[in-house]
């Protein structure tokens, strides 16, 4: 099975998970992505019944600024005799990009490390009411019954709650669209590159690859590129993503306008390699735009017969207009010149 983002728990973790699912005395559990792994932050210990012990114990573990998962014990046990859990996923509207798209593609990952079948409920909060126990009442009555979702789906479906920014339930019309295509994950680094290009200057160009063992989207390279050796950075052997963002001036303004560029070196590539590629490609700019928020202004599609330079760059995203074009006139239709009179001698 594939992760996100690659995140796991840390012994620490394993651990304690495997002490509070037998220890009736643990009321709550914190964890936190601490150098990309799942940490213990912190846990509290039950005092009264669930409902009395809620608001005052995920108050004291949520701090308004910073994601974490709290996983909270109810007081009833399930048929195979372990205590029931919700997991509450803390996504405030104000964390960074990078946090927000790492919390909700490890939310998967911390399932299954915990145990998804001691998880009866979940709870997606980005504001303070959202996990109160008014929030949690709102949301059970806001939930439908979908139907059962793969841990891919799942994934998506988490991502698509950080990006809205508040919970939302998984419709078919939803499920449909998130299966459409082959979604692989991104790796740390290739998020941690995304979200500098996105949010900063410090580099205008980042190339993915698919790395097909771990179905996972994978960084190449990132780089502060010059638009001259845009082309150099192109494999001529493998199929590559990239993302550039192309400086220039138009009608004397300064434009930034980023480009997806889609490079496929042709036969030279397996069958399994071109279709992977081009089956992912949707999926991947629909992240890019719907999570990032990253506006593309030009997708391409090349090969090693294109370069890629500054005129190319230009002509695609200013197409010269047909009235920019010059007019020639008509050639005359050959053997047709002046009318001459000829006079018949009868």
């Amino acid at each position: 099975m594939s992760h996100q983002t690659g995140i796991k728990a840390n012994n620490t973790l394993k651990k304690f998970f495997s002490k509070a699912t037998s220890d009736k005395s643990i009321r709550a559990i914190k964890v936190s992505i601490v150098d990309e792994e799942l940490s213990l932050s912190a846990h509290e210990k039950h005092h009264k019944s669930w409902k009395d012990d809620f608001e005052k114990v995920v108050k004291q573990f949520i701090l308004p600024e910073v994601p974490c998962y709290v996983l909270y014990r109810f007081d009833v046990k399930s048929d195979t005799k372990n205590y029931d859990w919700l997991l509450i996923s803390w996504c405030p509207d104000v964390a960074p990009i990078r946090q927000k798209m790492l919390y909700a593609s490890t939310k998967a990952t911390l399932k299954q490390e915990f145990g998804s079948a001691k998880i009866k409920e979940e709870l997606h909060g980005t504001s303070m009411n959202d996990v109160t126990l008014d929030g949690l009442e709102q949301s059970r009555l806001s939930q439908k019954a979908p139907a059962p979702l793969t841990i891919r789906e799942e994934e998506i479906a988490e991502l698509r709650k950080a990006e809205v920014g508040h919970s939302t339930s998984v419709s078919v019309d939803s499920r449909s669209q998130a299966v459409s295509g082959i979604k692989f994950p991104m790796s740390v680094a290739a998020v941690t590159a995304l979200s500098i290009f996105v949010d900063s200057s410090e580099i205008n160009y980042v190339q993915f690859y698919i790395d097909m063992t771990k179905e996972s989207i994978e960084l190449a390279t990132s780089d502060n590129i010059s638009v001259s050796l845009l082309n150099d950075q192109v494999p001529k052997n493998d199929a590559r993503y990239h993302l550039y963002m192309y400086q220039h001036k138009r009608n004397g303004t300064q434009t930034n306008s980023v480009f997806f560029i889609y490079s496929m070196p042709g036969y030279s590539c397996p069958i399994k390699v071109r279709m992977l590629y081009s089956s992912c490609k949707s999926p991947f700019i629909e992240e890019l735009e719907n999570l990032y928020k990253l506006k593309i202004h030009k997708k391409l599609e090349i090969d090693n017969d294109d370069v890629i330079n500054e005129k190319y760059l230009l002509d695609e995203l200013y197409p010269e207009k047909e009235s920019d074009k010059p007019k020639f006139s008509k050639p005359k239709a050959p053997g047709r010149g002046v009318r001459r009179i000829i006079k018949s001698n009868e």
